[in-house]
């Protein structure tokens, strides 16, 4: 292609530039492509789609309020819908970390915007009588300080859906293995060491209780980004933006995105203040944190015999039929690194100073990721339990061979004499010639011991009043049921 026969030229307050016509970015986002070269990574594409719909709101609150005419504001809503659709994504590759608190972000939609509105009206520049100007236009009463936190908070707010409805993936593939194990005992573990039995079931129960927190939470931090400061401009004040378009443009917004949002009490404030994105990264945090222990059980239970892990890949480039955890450990360093994340959010937000915080850029960067990690892991995660199976027969030995189950007898026995049959059979049995299970039945009866160490029996919430009798140290000690 011929530069000087298809290219035009754009001025800013440092100058001019050539820009090849059939790309819509301007000056604006191609100086700052050249300026911030830091982290590699493009701004996330789903905060770009929130933004085209927040100028799609300016623009029609515009109309609708007289500050702009129809063919204008039809030309910018359709390329906000083209923009919001990822058509045209290949031109928002500014890198996430950028200085200026999203502004290079915000300029970069607004030409694009605006050169996309020129194409689909037929207009060869910005500078015609009926042309779509970035500024003057797209970015008509509005400021980087008021649109890109309002554009943030929509994108967290349809990434916390994906990520309690990952979660609540998770929690339905964990409670299915709740159910379908809920008959095999194994022993519980206490600081790595064998405790008292349990039903494999049961432990399941506890990831799946975990999940359904994150759900709930997650699903909660929504109300948390409710309320936006779009309408405020640059400190919140509303400068130069006429009052019927800040009382409607919120509205409009709500209308757009189906999401509760309301135009905050205090917009300074909204402007000012991050200390809700820092009380939702707090939450992911934990979410990340109930990730990494169910992982690292999960690897726990599978490195024991317990239960057996689907087989993804191989696992060695020179040890032929090794298979290793790797969706556990994968999952694991996504949790630690959206833990990470979710920190560098509270740093930044304490680093903004009074009316604007200018780290706005890398609370979007971490906040997006956070959110992407812990969805893609819940989603990885409910795969990997889905394939799971238990090794009952594993788990039993487990049990029998655990001494820590002489516990369950305690109502039966008391303390005293549960202690003594433990050193006898420490003392008797050294050799291990039978089980610590079998012992048990010699002394309580097979009777009582297959009812205590029962699925029913360990799955119940205490025992009732009902079933078995306390003997008392030097009593004899009860046979057969224990009645």
């Amino acid at each position: 292609m011929d530069g000087k026969h298809n290219a035009r030229v754009e001025h800013d307050l440092l100058g001019e530039m050539t820009i090849i016509s059939d790309d819509l970015r301007g000056i604006h986002t191609l100086r700052a492509a050249q300026n911030f070269t830091v982290s590699g990574r493009a701004v996330h594409p789903k905060l770009i789609h929130a933004y085209a719909l927040v100028k799609k709101a300016c623009a029609l609150s515009n109309l609708a309020v007289g500050r702009l005419d129809e063919a204008r504001a039809g030309a910018i809503a359709s390329a906000c819908d083209e923009v919001s659709a990822g058509t045209l994504d290949r031109y928002f590759t500014l890198d996430a970390l950028q200085g200026g608190a999203g502004t290079s972000t915000n300029m970069n939609l607004n030409e694009v915007i605006a050169n996309r509105a020129n194409e689909l009206l037929g207009c060869s520049s910005e500078s015609g009588a009926d042309s779509v100007h970035p500024l003057d236009h797209v970015n008509l009463h509005q400021s980087t300080n008021d649109t890109y936190p309002t554009a943030l908070k929509v994108c967290v707010t349809g990434m916390l859906r994906e990520a309690a409805d990952a979660a609540a993936s998770l929690q339905g593939a964990l409670q299915k293995k709740e159910r379908e194990f809920a008959d095999i005992v194994t022993t519980g573990r206490t600081e790595l060491q064998p405790a008292v039995p349990m039903t494999l079931g049961a432990i399941f129960s506890g990831f799946a209780e975990a999940a359904g927190r994150d759900r709930w939470r997650t699903f909660k931090c929504e109300e948390r980004v409710r309320t936006v400061n779009l309408g405020g401009t640059a400190v919140g004040s509303g400068l130069a933006a006429p009052r019927a378009y800040i009382f409607r443009v919120t509205d409009t917004l709500r209308e757009l995105t189906g999401y509760p949002l309301a135009r905050a009490e205090n917009l300074v404030d909204q402007t000012a203040n991050i200390d809700s994105l820092v009380e939702i990264a707090g939450i992911l945090s934990s979410f990340a944190a109930n990730l990494i222990k169910t992982s690292r059980d999960l690897r726990f239970l599978a490195h024991e015999g317990e239960i057996s892990l689907p087989a993804f890949q191989a696992g060695s480039s020179i040890m032929p039929g090794k298979v290793n955890p790797v969706i556990c450990e994968a999952v694991i360093q996504a949790g630690m690194r959206a833990r990470s994340s979710c920190a560098l959010v509270g740093e930044a937000a304490s680093h903004g100073t009074l009316q604007i915080n200018e780290y706005l850029p890398l609370v979007a960067d971490a906040m997006t990721e956070s959110l992407d990690l812990i969805a893609s892991s819940c989603r990885m995660l409910s795969q990997l339990v889905d394939g799971i199976t238990a090794n009952a027969e594993r788990c039993r030995a487990f049990v029998d061979a655990n001494p820590i189950i002489v516990t369950a007898f305690l109502p039966y026995i008391g303390y005293e004499r549960a202690q003594a049959l433990l050193a006898e059979y420490s003392a008797t049995r050294s050799d291990k010639s039978i089980s610590i299970r079998e012992f048990l039945g010699e002394q309580l009866g097979v009777e009582l011991v297959d009812r205590v160490l029962s699925p029913e029996a360990l799955s119940a919430l205490g025992f009732p009043d009902s079933v078995g009798v306390r003997v008392q140290p030097g009593q004899q000690t009860p046979k057969g049921d224990g009645k």
